[in-house]
């Protein structure tokens, strides 16, 4: 379970049991910091903390601001300035030279535009959506801390906002950053300054497992414990394998023969091929190679692969270089791996780099920000 899914969870108990919600979002950062804009933790008029906007150090003072500064019932702004005279001060030892600026806010199921209800909807639809949030407003007529919009994968959209020019801008906004899966941080001069986190809201990544071995286990329960939506396709169709794997989502007992009618591979798609089966690997390659899955990684050598493409070549079963840039094989980051876990490990680490996009070096080598 994802932080996203917790805090989900967290609040349906909350709504049943009669507590008071509150939601902080870290809607901008200057400098170090430990999370990025979009990070929320969910807090209960009881003392429940779900989630985190820092390393430890801001959760209880944010906390503290549901009771003492909320009276009123409207969001509020807060802004932790951690450079090193200011954290010195307050005391909060973040060791992050920068600026947090965090967004609270009661919950209320009654309004309308709801963010976390839609947060929902995405990952139950399995579908992107963005979530635009003004957090910052001087001189400006009509727009308060808090104010919405929200643009769905299909383009409709659901606002409180009621200044038309900053709807037409934060639609524009919405959608580039919908089509690019990027949220920024905008800042429009209408009547006045008004400042927006566009916020994309990312479905749970889709890990396809193909292969029911034991070393499927171990990158099954760090899916898992990401938070991704495990299918497990087992060509065997051992009987025993739905009850071992029993932690993933989705678990497809079939034959190789007819493995390509079983499931359907979209654009978000990771695939990993772990069958330890020579011909089950090709026919399952039949499928991915053509796909639009954006990773398809094998487990095995290289010149294991190799005659996979080699033997699909034969079979006049063509594939092009923007589709051999999306398969891994040897599947994993060098890191030593030796055992099934240490494996799944490896294999977990290069999905979530290539979704990040980034090239799996030390952090210590990076010159650039870390975020």
């Amino acid at each position: 379970m994802n932080e996203l899914q917790a805090i989900l969870k967290a609040f349906d108990d909350s709504q049943k049991s009669g507590e008071t919600s509150y939601l902080a979002t870290v809607v901008n950062t200057f400098g170090s910091t430990y999370r990025r804009p979009g990070a929320k933790m969910l807090m209960t008029n009881t003392g429940k903390i779900i989630g985190a906007i820092s390393g430890g150090c801001l959760e209880n003072d944010v906390f503290q601001h549901t009771r003492l500064s909320m009276n009123l019932g409207e969001p509020i702004v807060v802004t932790y300035d951690n450079t090193a005279d200011e954290d010195i001060v307050w005391g909060f030892g973040l060791g992050c030279n920068g600026v947090v600026q965090v967004l609270i806010e009661r919950l209320d199921v009654e309004r309308k535009v709801n963010a976390i209800a839609f947060i929902a909807q995405c990952l139950n639809n399995q579908q992107r959506g963005v979530i635009a949030t003004v957090f910052s407003v001087e001189d400006a007529l009509n727009v308060k801390v808090g104010s919405r919009l929200i643009l769905n994968y299909d383009s409709s959209v659901i606002t409180d906002i009621e200044q038309a020019n900053l709807t037409k801008l934060l639609i524009k906004d919405a959608q580039a950053a919908l089509d690019n899966q990027l949220s920024t941080v905008q800042k429009y001069q209408l009547s006045g300054s008004i400042e927006v986190l566009i916020e994309v809201i990312q479905p749970a990544t889709p890990l396809i497992i193909y292969g029911a071995g034991r070393d499927a286990v171990p990158v099954v329960n760090f899916a898992k414990a990401l938070g991704w939506d495990v299918t497990v396709v087992d060509c065997r169709s051992h009987s025993a394998t739905t009850e071992r794997l029993a932690i993933a989502d989705k678990v497809i007992l079939t034959r190789r023969e007819i493995v390509h009618k079983e499931i359907a591979i979209d654009e978000n798609a990771i695939a990993v091929v772990m069958t330890h089966n020579y011909l089950d690997d090709l026919e399952i390659l039949k499928t991915l190679l053509p796909s639009p899955a954006r990773y398809i990684g094998i487990l095995g050598p290289k010149q294991r692969t190799e005659k996979l493409l080699q033997d699909l070549s034969a079979e006049k079963i063509t594939y092009s270089q923007d589709q051999l840039q999306r398969l891994y094989a040897p599947i994993g980051i060098d890191t030593g791996a030796d055992t099934p876990e240490e494996i799944a490990l490896s294999i977990i680490a290069e999905i979530q780099t290539v979704l990040a996009k980034r090239s799996g070096g030390f952090l210590r080598n990076r010159n650039q920000p870390i975020h």
